[in-house]
């Protein structure tokens, strides 16, 4: 239960980054592309039709390609909108 609670803070703190990355002038083409992506396979229909894969999908897939994808960003732009390094 506590790495459920730690994704979700991380989670929290990638969509943070990745609010500040789609409003930043020299964001990457591919990101909103992707963001528009992964915001759809959020709300897919197979969530309604299959309860127990949606919630597996909405705990733990979504938070961490969400992360992925906000450690494809260019390093100036993560910095800048306060995120660590690492």
């Amino acid at each position: 239960m506590i790495r459920l609670l730690r994704l979700w803070r991380l989670g929290a703190a990638d969509l943070r980054v990745l609010w500040f990355a789609l409003r930043h002038r020299h964001r990457p083409f591919w990101l909103w592309p992707a963001a528009i992506l992964i915001g759809l396979y959020a709300f897919e229909p197979l969530n309604f039709a299959l309860p127990a894969l949606g919630v597996v999908d909405d705990l733990v897939l979504v938070p961490l390609v969400l992360h992925l994808l906000v450690r494809f960003l260019p390093l100036d732009i993560r910095l800048e909108s306060g995120m660590r390094r690492g």
